[in-house]
């Protein structure tokens, strides 16, 4: 048994390892070529590394010589119907509260007038800002959960399709789940510092945007872990991916300038993300102390 515990840690080793060093070499062409963040090529060097989790997952087993059974990749629709149901509408419903709540708490931010989208909708010739908006919310919950879930499932099979089921057999499934979106939210830490989703103008720059996206990655990540292991499938996680990737800046169409970004609008702030916490919170408690067994045995 303890033969078997520790050749998963060395299997953890080998996939943090390769992951964290291959992505941020990749992130770091980005600085190295004097390449401003967020425009041209850069889109395209982020995009590479999101594909970084999932070759990993694929070098930890010809590494170690652990093969390729349990890849986590059936869909298992069978008695998941109504669970797929909800992971389609699900996220985009939270990511509407969300928006929600933000403007509730912050009042002063809401810009009726969706200033941001005043441009775009012009040059469209016949759109308002206002039906621009709408348009944009009815692609996010029409297509949300499966336009980006290409490149999702680029992270999701390294995350939630091998580093989640290798952590649950040495900690609880609660601390696999913490500890999943911990080191999900550091591998993020070069973009982060470069301006990914809180520019770099806040106080404490970069150090609490770093915190902060590991905050968030700690409440999605519970989010689609639960989901993962109660389906015994990657997909759900990358149809949530895909969908926050898709939604998650609505809050910022309709906020006027000056919003703290490690606030919100966005669900990647404290306040944004409130309705998702919530809910991560109570997945977690649901999630019980069950230790060592990285079998399905959530309810």
């Amino acid at each position: 048994m303890e033969q078997d515990r520790t050749m998963v840690r060395k299997r953890l080793i080998w996939f943090v390892t390769l992951t964290f060093v291959i992505t941020w070499l990749i992130f770091g062409q980005i600085p190295l070529r004097g390449l401003t963040y967020g425009t041209g090529v850069t889109i395209y060097i982020v995009m590479a590394g999101m594909f970084v989790p999932a070759l990993c997952n694929i070098l930890t087993r010809l590494i170690t010589r652990e093969g390729f059974s349990n890849m986590m990749l059936g869909p298992n629709f069978k008695g998941h119907i109504k669970d797929y149901l909800l992971i389609f509408f699900g996220p985009t419903a939270l990511l509407l509260l969300s928006v929600a709540v933000y403007f509730l708490i912050m009042p002063g931010m809401f810009d009726p007038q969706f200033t941001v989208l005043q441009e775009p909708a012009a040059r469209t010739g016949v759109l308002t800002a206002q039906t621009l908006f709408l348009v944009t919310l009815l692609q996010v919950v029409i297509i949300g959960p499966i336009i980006n879930i290409i490149p999702t499932l680029g992270e999701e099979l390294g995350w939630r399709a091998y580093l989640l089921p290798k952590l649950r057999l040495l900690l609880s499934d609660r601390w696999a789940l913490v500890v999943t979106g911990i080191i999900w939210g550091l591998w993020h830490a070069p973009v982060i510092a470069m301006g990914h989703n809180y520019g770099t103008d806040y106080m404490g720059y970069p150090w609490l945007g770093i915190l902060m996206m590991v905050g968030f990655c700690v409440w999605l990540g519970i989010i689609e872990g639960y989901a993962t292991i109660k389906m015994n499938s990657v997909f759900p996680a990358a149809m949530i991916h895909s969908t926050i990737n898709a939604g998650a800046g609505l809050a910022i169409l309709m906020a006027k300038n000056g919003s703290n970004p490690l606030l919100g609008p966005a669900i990647t702030g404290l306040i944004g993300g409130l309705p998702f916490i919530v809910v991560a919170v109570i997945l977690l408690k649901k999630a019980g102390d069950n230790q060592g067994t990285g079998t399905v045995l959530l309810p």
